[in-house]
């Protein structure tokens, strides 16, 4: 088995890389390196196995053909490099769209020349469906929540791309599955919703959970943008491979499908909700502001993973609280990474 993982140095990509790695398998890294902690990500797969790494941005269509060309035996490909904040979009939508939009064209395209065989797994994102303002919401004193509905948004909600990062993830999300039903591709796009976990450098335009969580443990400040009552529904990336182990399992009767992948309304929270468990967790009140809200941003998402446990058999395994503990236990572990 060979897993080809576009990405492979950045948070959830090195997770992944280490598991395969772990099982014995074949790995093939491409990354750009650009993504602060991407280098030690790096390193620290070094320390867990040997695999082939090519430093390649995936604007370069010729450069990812012939990686692509060269590993044509890969069974697996994960497509997660991106650019991956709205902010950044919106400063620059070029660079996001060349990004997202092209890189995964090129990727597409590579893979139907070379690898056509190949699972290819394709990391989308919520922010496909807009900032859902059609839904009826209500305001706790500290959490939003959908009015009358208890299981969160599902893959019938029409998609409304908003933000240059929606609209480039969102054409990115299309292509990916229609290259499986115009070319046959055996493609799965996962809508996820906000991945956290150990070895992710969050920053504070991306990675939310684990920004306030490294802020948390080092002193920095945090601005909160908007009211904090934002809820997202947070996933441990050990659960979100294992969905991606799932869906490959189950590839000849799920290619094609859309799954939105999160931790479901057992794991939604709000940014309050995280901060008042990282002050009781650590004993002490966190610096915290709080600025205007930012474009494209959701008052609340909550995925409805009910599809991908009818038909990948999948649900998370982890608690929003263990989670954040393990993360915690890695970052103050690991401090000396944030100096």
């Amino acid at each position: 088995m060979k897993t080809l993982i576009t990405g492979g140095a950045g948070f959830i990509g090195c997770n992944a890389a280490a598991r395969c790695l772990g099982r014995g398998e074949a790995v093939v890294i491409v990354d750009d390196l650009s993504r602060p902690g991407a280098d030690a990500n790096l390193a620290w797969l070094q320390t867990q196995g040997a695999f082939v790494f090519h430093r390649i941005d995936v604007r370069d269509g010729p450069r990812l053909a012939q990686a692509v060309r060269e590993h044509a035996d890969a069974a697996r490909v994960l497509h997660l490099a991106g650019q991956v904040a709205v902010t950044r979009s919106v400063r620059d939508p070029l660079a996001d769209f060349e990004v997202n939009a092209l890189g995964t064209i090129h990727l597409l395209e590579a893979v139907r020349a070379w690898a056509p065989g190949a699972t290819l797994l394709y990391a989308s994102t919520n922010k496909v469906y807009g900032g859902l303002h059609h839904r009826p919401i209500t305001a706790d004193p500290d959490r939003y929540r959908y009015r009358g509905s208890s299981s969160g948004v599902s893959e019938d909600e029409p998609v409304d791309f908003h933000s240059p990062y929606g609209c480039s993830k969102g054409s990115a999300d299309q292509y990916v599955r229609d290259y499986q039903r115009i070319y046959g591709l055996r493609t799965v796009v996962f809508r996820q919703s906000c991945i956290y976990g150990r070895r992710q450098f969050g920053v504070e335009d991306q990675g939310w959970v684990a920004w306030f969580t490294i802020a948390a443990h080092t002193g920095q400040p945090i601005t909160i943008y908007g009211d904090g009552r934002q809820v997202r529904d947070v996933l441990f990336v050990d659960d979100l491979l294992d969905a991606f182990d799932a869906a490959c399992d189950r590839i000849d009767r799920v290619a094609g499908r859309i799954f939105n992948i999160g931790g479901g309304p057992d794991n939604a929270i709000s940014i309050l909700q995280l901060v008042r468990h990282l002050e009781t967790r650590l004993g002490r009140p966190l610096r915290m502001s709080f600025h205007d809200w930012r474009p494209g941003d959701q008052r609340i998402f909550v995925s409805d993973i009910r599809r991908s446990a009818e038909e990948l058999g999948w649900t998370p395994r982890t608690a929003w609280q263990d989670g954040v503990s393990r993360l915690c236990e890695w970052v103050a572990d690991n401090q000396q990474l944030f100096a």
